[in-house]
């Protein structure tokens, strides 16, 4: 008898559980990866009592925490030849992405790792079949040591005996290693000199205590390090004035010091994927260690120790916590090798030997109470699939930024490790390696691939991209309207078929070529009815307008026919220009725009240094404002209903603001108002057609106020309220989104 078992059972110590249960029942055959799935195989007769029954049954029991069954078969074909039970040697098979993630180092690993009499005492690579670096260091399934940059690595005698022991936590470990036999770290000054230390790790952590600034070599690529005293060198060398940095503490109760903490938020922390979370601080005023960390904002992205190198880092450092932020050239991909990192600026570098095969961002999750909303999915989560309606070969590609492309297969949709914008060369480059080694983790080629998802935007990269595929593999090529993408992630997501969507967010190239961005769709997989949006406003200058609020302000006062207000917002000089320029501006319907101008009036952001943050900055206030303001506006009939925003404007120049608090309640009444008109706009198509979910979506839905007041209105008319959960709210969910409408395709 064979059973073929498909779903998270390879690099997870599943084979090594089969082999510990069927030898415990007495029972003679095999296990080995065939690539796709792991195939088991029963002698007929062989063992006690039901003897299949209870191999399930106790395979099932002793299921390590890190696999997961997605199919179970069974074939009655007879298994011959065998006296006692065994591992194979794996063998091709037909591949199908079965990559596990990378996950944080286990228990067991910790304690080993610092037990003075354990011969992997606070050695950094330290793993085992529950934990360690998976999807960063493969480069072909079947998972097997062969197919992993520990190839390089041969086992000492320990660690192969640990390897071939069945009842040994490393019994056929691939990663497996100690300092005898395993990668090392080596410490260079800038100069890329060597630093004769005989404890690397020691050195480089006290050089960090001093004040020092380093790079380190983890998993997935390289951090930049420094003690939270060097938040402004950082700024300063890296080009970040106000961008929020993150911090790595060396557990959790020195979090909860600083940040306030969910339960939810809690697990997270410390679960295997050990993302970076974004906590809210205990004070809304900046203060103490974190002041210089994410200015202006309520939050700070916190994460604590995943790898062997952390935990040992820790362990000699003197702070409780340090600046741990991706390193990589400003607007490029996190660097990965070491001679580039020696392109980057700090004082010392602590490198490893041990190749990244897969760049692996670190994933930055904001928790609305139990549900996570991903502002970057990746390290720990990629590439889990998800289960889609379709059994078609898709490629998309996503948007322009926060960049992922995902492939479906045989009914499952595999999405790519965070790739980032794709303004810049390299970044495009890092999204058609990653693309390519997700095919051949998938056992895909181009040429088996049906059709090509693309945004409509004609001047993305992505869309060039995808368009030069298509053309030179006779794929058809699909263009999908970014804001129906956003629906239709958030439709998988939640597992429903038809939404109406509050799709809103900075820009998205809309049907008829204009910026789209605060919009109701009324959508399934197939089809989408855009039944209401915002009121356009011109951008004054195109994309200078996004990174300069002040001309959103100008163009709404010009156009209320208030020049006194809209010349207090810039120059005389200035204002002339921008005059002129506003006759040609391009309009936008965008909610994220509306927040930016309202967030620039109120004095929270005026110009904006990093992507989101005039929005960002204003949610401080909206968290912890109330309706006392009363602002009305009214709601157009064309093509579709149109939400007016110039009302408010208007109304928000007659008020006179004089402290923090009225700012919080103007902002929250503003906004509120906005989103009251919308929701009644969608609970009358809603009562019309007879859906029942009303759902938010796109970069604003990570405002958790406004996603707090979607909820509770929509809720007050009695429907369905959705928001994210799996899948990225903002661009990085566009090629998932992307991928089910292309499906749809086929399904019609």
């Amino acid at each position: 008898m064979k059973i073929m078992v498909s779903g998270t059972v390879q690099g997870v110590g599943f084979r090594p559980t089969v082999y510990r249960v069927a030898k415990k029942l007495g029972l003679r055959g095999f296990v080995l990866n065939k690539g796709s799935n792991v195939e088991i195989g029963l002698v007929n007769g062989a063992g006690n009592g039901d003897s299949v029954a209870d191999f399930m049954d106790m395979l099932n029991e002793k299921l390590p925490p890190l696999a997961a069954i997605d199919k179970i078969e069974v074939k009655d074909e007879p298994v011959t030849g065998y006296d006692d039970f065994r591992i194979l040697m794996s063998s091709e098979g037909r591949k199908t992405s079965v990559t596990p993630v990378d996950t944080a180092i286990c228990d067991a690993c910790i304690h080993e790792l610092f037990d003075p009499a354990d011969h992997r005492y606070l050695y950094p690579f330290i793993n085992c079949t529950s934990c360690g670096a998976r999807f960063s260091v493969i480069k072909n399934v079947p998972y097997d040591r062969v197919n992993t940059s520990m190839q390089e690595f041969q086992m000492c005698e320990n660690c192969l005996t640990e390897y071939k022991d069945p009842m040994d936590r490393r019994f056929h470990a691939q990663t497996t290693s100690c300092p005898r036999c395993g990668p090392t770290y080596t410490l260079y000054d800038k100069n890329r000199s060597v630093i004769d230390a005989r404890d690397p790790i020691r050195t480089f952590a006290r050089l960090i205590d001093e004040g020092a600034l380093g790079i380190a070599k983890s998993w997935g690529g390289m951090h930049l390090l420094g003690t939270f005293e060097q938040a402004d060198r950082v700024r300063a060398l890296y080009r970040r004035p106000s961008k929020p940095l993150a911090v790595m503490f060396r557990d959790v109760p020195a979090i909860e010091q600083h940040l306030n903490l969910t339960e939810h938020e809690e697990r997270l922390l410390r679960s295997p994927q050990r993302p970076i979370v974004l906590l809210e601080k205990k004070s809304m005023l900046d203060s103490g260690d974190l002041a210089e960390i994410s200015p202006g904002l309520s939050t700070v992205g916190v994460y604590v120790p995943y790898s062997g190198l952390h935990h040992v880092l820790f362990h000699h450092l003197k702070a409780h916590g340090i600046l741990m932020t991706s390193a990589n050239v400003p607007g490029e991909p996190m660097t990965v090798s070491n001679e580039e990192a020696f392109n980057l600026t700090a004082d010392y570098f602590l490198l490893h030997n041990r190749a990244i095969v897969n760049r692996l961002d670190d994933s930055v999750v904001k928790c609305y109470g139990a549900r996570n909303q991903f502002l970057r999915r990746s390290r720990g989560f990629v590439p889990t699939a998800l289960t889609v309606p379709y059994t078609e070969q898709i490629l998309s590609l996503g948007a322009m930024e926060n960049v992922s492309s995902s492939i479906s297969k045989d009914g499952k949709l595999y999405t790519s490790q965070y790739i980032g914008s794709t303004f810049h060369y390299p970044t495009l480059e890092f999204l058609a390696a990653g693309t390519e080694q997700l095919l051949n983790l998938l056992g895909l080629a181009m040429e088996d691939i049906d059709a090509i998802g693309v945004d409509v935007h004609p001047g993305y990269a992505t869309k060039r991209y995808g368009k030069s595929l298509a053309e030179e593999y006779s794929i058809e090529l699909v263009p999908v309207q970014h804001h129906w993408a956003h629906a239709a992630a958030l439709m998988l997501d939640n597992g429903v078929e038809e939404v109406m969507a509050l799709t809103l967010d900075g820009t998205g190239y809309g049907l008829d070529k204009k910026a789209w961005g605060g919009e109701l769709l009324f959508a399934n997989y197939y089809s989408f009815e855009r039944v209401g949006s915002l009121e356009e406003i011109p951008l004054i200058g195109g994309e200078m307008a996004i990174r300069d609020p002040r001309r959103l302000l100008f163009a709404v006062y010009s156009l209320l026919s208030r020049e006194h207000d809209a010349s207090r917002w810039v120059s005389d000089p200035e204002a002339d220009i921008m005059a002129k320029l506003m006759r040609t501006a391009p309009l936008t319907s965008s909610f994220g725009r509306v927040l930016d101008a309202l967030a620039c009036y109120l004095g929270i952001c005026q110009r904006m240094t990093y992507d989101g943050e005039p929005a960002m900055k204003l949610e401080r206030y909206l968290a912890r404002g109330e309706h006392t303001y009363a602002f009305e506006t009214s709601v157009d009939a064309a093509d579709r209903k149109i939400v007016r925003t110039l009302p408010l404007f208007d109304q928000l120049a007659d008020y006179r603001i004089s402290t923090e608090q009225e700012k919080a309640d103007i902002a929250y009444s503003f906004v509120e108002t906005l989103l009251q008109e919308l929701l009644e706009i969608a609970a009358d198509v809603c009562e019309s057609t007879g859906v029942q979910t009303i759902g938010i979506t796109g970069g604003v839905s990570y405002d958790l106020p406004i996603v707090s007041m979607a909820e509770r209105l929509v809720k007050e008319k009695g429907f369905t309220f959705l928001t994210h959960d799996r899948i990225p709210n903002g661009d990085g969910g566009i090629s998932v989104g992307q991928n089910v409408i292309v499906g749809g395709t086929f399904k019609g």
